[in-house]
Order: structure tokens, then sequence, then C-alpha cells
């Protein structure tokens, strides 16, 4: 971080940030190190449920979306009327 800082306001001591910066880490839980550079740290179990909640949702809106869609095409095939037609005033 650099002490340069564009707005107008108080900046902490050096020292001051330092002594933060350690309590917070401290306070910090620890998760498992990655074993490769790029490697995402594993997901703590307290995410768990919000995750699977997500993916559900997401799930769910993809197969949705795809299932109006063929039911729209067969409802414009059960008139006759193809997508790519003008239409008639």
């Amino acid at each position: 971080m650099s002490d340069d800082r564009t707005e107008a306001g108080p900046v902490l001591p050096e020292p001051v940030r330092d002594h933060l910066g350690q309590q917070l880490r401290g306070s910090l839980p620890v998760e498992d190190k990655p074993r490769f550079l790029g490697d995402e740290p594993p997901i703590p179990d307290t995410f768990e449920p919000q995750i699977r909640r997500l993916e559900t949702r997401l799930k769910t809106h993809e197969e949705g979306t795809g299932a109006v869609g063929e039911a729209l095409d067969r409802i414009l095939d059960a008139f006759g009327v193809k997508p790519d037609e003008p239409k008639r005033d």
C-alpha cells in the first residue's frame, strides 16, 4: 500500500498501521494454503449452504430459460409462424 493519497484526510502513522495489520491478520482464520500457484484455497464450510443455493438457482435459471425458449418455438410452430418472417400489418 502506498502512502500517496489523492484524498485529503488524516493518515495513520506507519507503526499504528503495522500494529493494526498484525491484529487483523491474527484475528482472521487461517485456511489451508493452495498446493500450487494459481490454485484457489478451499471454500470454508460455513459458505457451503449459500453456495449450494446459488448453484441451484443458477441451474434452475438456465434450464428454465431453455425450456421457455423451446415452448415458445413449439407454439410458433403450432400456429405456423416462422420467427424470421416479418410481421404483416
